[in-house]
């Protein structure tokens, strides 16, 4: 059954729109209240596309939430439980928030700007109104607000041969969760060696709605012989990586613990994490289940729309969040929470899917 998505002021396009409906794009989800491609060929065709070319994805919906002020620095650090005492002003980490009980509230990237300026790159839920709310109750020295920042993401092996084609060589000097400004025309965007896939590339923050087609438009011009096609985040190549979605993989009921995100838990000593008395009991005592890859054999099972049981000996000891078939690994590949007792690699499971009960196995780690 085919649905339409009714457009209305409450659903925002992206400076990106235009160029990702012309390059036809076929199925969309909401995301932060916005438009995030979701196929373009197929779920298959682009899998296989990502894997050997370079595509260009619309991640707009990554919104970023900005603290700027005096007080900057602290109120980030009460967000997570990640120390961010040494991170560097070039520097992008990874940082699970969660509220005064532990339990995550999302998992964005934080771009440090300055001790007085960030930037909260946030999967989908309503993050700034809590930031904005624990500002202005602790009476913080800090501005709280969504900037006109739109990322643009480059990935693929072919990701460096492309960027350096429109930034020039600086690319090349990016590390890891890293970042450099580079110029652009008459403008320069933040680029950080990033992204939501296993396959390498980049996410450019596009500052200023004006500049979002100029830059597609060049990217699409100077990879025309490296077969560039649009993309977005792939259903099949995440989950064989393990990249969790949160609302799906993990939600406002899950502790970073239970999400496999412990080697973020380690607070400086002092610092005034918002959550860090359940953390720290949750970190003594270890979590009741965690995140594991799940392979399910035989025939390819429809992705997953809902939760699927996971059941051993009658009794429900977890669930599959997301699951695909994988062309490369010919399994129905899957991400799931397992109860403790039952996460060791090679535990044999069942999974109750739409198409009838089948067997799972639980894998030690994920494929890429």
């Amino acid at each position: 059954m085919a649905y339409t998505i009714s457009h209305s002021r409450r659903l925002r396009s992206t400076p990106f729109t235009p160029g990702v409906e012309t390059a036809g794009v076929t199925s969309y989800t909401v995301y932060n209240r916005m438009l995030l491609p979701t196929v373009f060929e197929s779920v298959e065709f682009d899998y296989r596309h990502l894997k050997q070319h370079v595509q260009v994805w619309d991640v707009s919906v990554e919104r970023q939430i900005e603290l700027n002020g005096p007080d900057a620095s602290r109120l980030m650090q009460m967000l997570t439980p990640r120390d961010l005492g040494k991170m560097k002003s070039d520097q992008c980490f990874y940082v699970p928030i969660t509220d005064e009980t532990g339990k995550m509230l999302n998992d964005p990237v934080a771009i440090k700007h300055s001790d007085t300026r960030w930037w909260v790159s946030i999967a989908d839920s309503d993050l700034l109104l809590w930031v904005k709310g624990l500002a202005v109750g602790k009476g913080l020295d800090v501005r709280v607000f969504e900037p006109d920042v739109s990322p643009l993401a480059v990935q693929g092996p072919k990701a460096n041969d492309l960027l350096e084609r429109v930034f020039g060589p600086e690319i090349h000097e990016i590390r890891f969760f890293r970042y450099k400004r580079l110029p652009f025309k008459d403008t320069s965007f933040i680029i950080a060696r990033s992204g939501y896939s296993k396959q390498g590339g980049f996410e450019i923050y596009v500052e200023g709605a004006e500049h979002g087609m100029p830059l597609w438009n060049a990217l699409f011009e100077a990879g025309k012989d490296l077969n560039v096609r649009p993309g977005c985040p792939n259903l099949i190549e995440r989950i064989e990586g393990g990249l969790l979605s949160y609302g799906n993989d993990m939600t406002m009921d899950n502790t970073p613990l239970e999400c496999g995100l412990g080697k973020f838990c380690k607070p400086a000593e002092g610092n005034d994490h918002i959550g860090h008395a359940a953390l720290s009991r949750e970190l003594a005592e270890g979590p009741a289940r965690q995140v594991r890859a799940i392979s399910i054999p035989g025939t390819p099972l429809v992705p997953a729309r809902a939760a699927w049981p996971l059941m051993q000996d009658g009794k429900r000891v977890g669930q599959v969040t997301s699951a695909a078939w994988s062309p490369d690994f010919e399994t129905n590949v899957a991400i799931g929470m397992v109860d403790a007792g039952h996460w060791e690699d090679g535990t044999e499971l069942t999974v109750e899917t739409p198409e009838g009960s089948r067997s799972a196995l639980v894998k030690e780690n994920f494929w890429a």
